[in-house]
């Protein structure tokens, strides 16, 4: 009786050592480097939907994306709990030439600039990724398998370095790209209640993500994340327009570059012949810009040392 006592006992521990091994196994593996490549898109004032007004996604263009990329590393908290950091860097651009939306096609501005963003998030998985690999082989894709694609949702917060530039086909017709801050065209640092807007600002990642495992290391993943940002400068254009020969006597550039209104001889044109008026709306102050990443990547799982530290 003692013996099957002792066996049953023996056995338990056996089991529950087996259960707790698997229960903590992901922690083998909690270091992942991740890489992707993608594609970033600009939602703010310039460019936009064809017809109506509209913020956020409802005023989504496609025209306006170009190309991203970032690395990071993401670090397991618990199972279906994890923290990313990152570095992206990426092309944001807007035209009002690529709309069909009268009032901004006349307003006619442009930008681009390039963007440094420095992040971290933190990612819960909805499904978690599987766990008991059983080899290092590529895995072969079956419907079944669909059932591995880990799906979790994410928020976070990062810095961003932003510098936009326009194209300045002035008199001389060099056609220059220029950086648009420091000429103040709407006046900012120039005018009583216009400071000059910061080139480093805050940004909110939030969305949903994807992963598929393709062995025990190496996976593929997709993620939309759009931005929030705390900034409506990232195109230049936030406000009123001031008045341009007030704006001439202090730069004749800054003056060229603020009002590029497309002017016509068409009396059906709502705004035929006219500059804008000092006061009249330049851009939309009640919204902040957005912008967007839609990446790909690729993950490496690093193994665990034993002290806690990956091991590369």
């Amino acid at each position: 009786m003692k013996r099957h006592i002792i066996l049953l006992i023996s056995l338990l521990l056996l089991v529950s050592d087996f259960a707790n091994a698997q229960a903590t196994r992901w922690k083998r593996t909690r270091y992942e480097l991740v890489g992707g490549i993608g594609l970033s898109t600009f939602v703010g004032e310039l460019g936009g939907r064809n017809s109506g007004h509209g913020h956020f996604l409802a005023d989504y263009d496609f025209t306006s994306q170009r190309v991203m990329a970032q690395a990071g590393m993401r670090y397991k908290i618990l199972n279906p709990l994890a923290v990313k950091g990152q570095l992206s860097y990426a092309w944001l651009s807007g035209s009002d030439a690529k709309t069909d939306e009268v009032f901004r096609r006349d307003r006619n501005l442009s930008f681009r600039t390039n963007l440094w963003e420095l992040g971290v998030q933190l990612e819960y998985s909805i499904i978690p990724e599987p766990i008991n690999y059983r080899s290092r082989r590529r895995r072969k894709f079956t419907w079944r398998s669909l059932l591995d694609i880990n799906t979790y949702v994410f928020a976070g917060v990062s810095a961003f370095y932003y510098n936009p530039k326009a194209k300045d086909d002035g008199e001389d017709g060099t056609g220059k790209w220029v950086a648009l801050r420091k000429l103040g065209t709407e006046g900012q640092g120039l005018m009583e209640g216009r400071k000059k807007y910061k080139r480093i600002a805050m940004a909110f990642p939030f969305g949903v993500g994807f992963k598929y495992p393709l062995s025990r290391e190496l996976g593929i993943g997709l993620e939309f994340a759009p931005r929030y940002t705390t900034t409506d400068y990232i195109d230049d254009v936030s406000k009123s327009y001031v008045d341009n020969k007030w704006l001439a006597s202090k730069n004749p550039q800054a003056a060229r570059m603020a009002d590029r209104s497309i002017k016509t001889d068409d009396e059906s044109d709502p705004l035929p012949n006219v500059r804008y008026a000092p006061g009249e709306q330049r851009g939309e102050s009640k919204f902040n810009d957005f912008y967007m990443f839609t990446v790909v990547s690729v993950s490496y799982k690093l193994k665990t040392g034993r002290n806690g530290l990956p091991k590369f």
